[in-house]
């Protein structure tokens, strides 16, 4: 199965559900763009790792396990994106120690933070790219709004599309098609995962 390499385009704050973000990934030769819904905890500890000029006085949990596997011998080699199932993303890390190679179940969050600090490539499917990867038409995707070590930056100013999963069950697929678009105009990542899933629940095979 065709695999597409991965980079980190940035993290906003999600518009609709609280203490949550949107991590948003993108193919390295292509226009798709693949948002991720994640924790607080995790957003934060990967906009430190992207700000390489910020430093937490205690090592976070993420920097404990590097730390950890990198005492031990123990590299992070690739992180894959493997299953979606549902609108939950599915990863796991391939490690190598003394020369063999392990697979170990995580979180995609967790996953994607881990591979910053050990310099590790993210990889998902062409299926799972085709399926849940959005195309931003004017490519407005970098960095909108950088989140600091304690996540003190002011959210995004612009108009904010809330929809709770029933709302979005009540729409027309062409209601929300003109969502999903508005959605990605004012780069609201999180809810145009929303949208796309809606969509895809309703159109499995497409």
């Amino acid at each position: 199965m065709k695999t597409i390499q991965l980079s980190i385009i940035g993290l906003t704050y999600s518009q609709t559900q609280k203490n949550a973000y949107a991590l948003l990934l993108g193919e390295e030769v292509g226009p798709r763009r693949l948002p991720i819904v994640i924790g607080a905890f995790e957003a934060q500890s990967i906009a430190i790792a992207l700000e390489k000029d910020i430093l937490p006085p205690r090592p976070l949990t993420h920097d404990l396990f590097t730390n950890f596997a990198l005492t031990f011998n123990i590299n992070l080699k690739k992180v894959m994106i493997h299953k979606l199932e549902e609108g939950i993303f599915y990863s796991y890390l391939v490690c190598e120690l003394n020369g063999e190679t392990h697979q170990i179940d995580s979180r995609t969050s967790d996953a994607v933070a881990l591979a910053l600090r050990f310099n590790s490539p993210i990889y998902t499917y062409e299926d799972i790219l085709e399926k849940a990867g959005i195309i931003l038409d004017d490519q407005k995707s970098k960095l909108t709004n950088k989140i600091e070590s304690k996540v003190k930056s002011k959210p995004l100013m612009k108009e904010s599309v809330k929809s709770s999963e029933s709302d979005l069950k009540r729409l027309s697929e062409k209601a929300l098609n003109n969502k999903l678009k508005i959605a990605l105009e004012k780069e609201d990542y999180e809810l145009a995962a929303s949208l796309r899933d809606e969509l895809n629940r309703r159109n499995p095979h497409k």
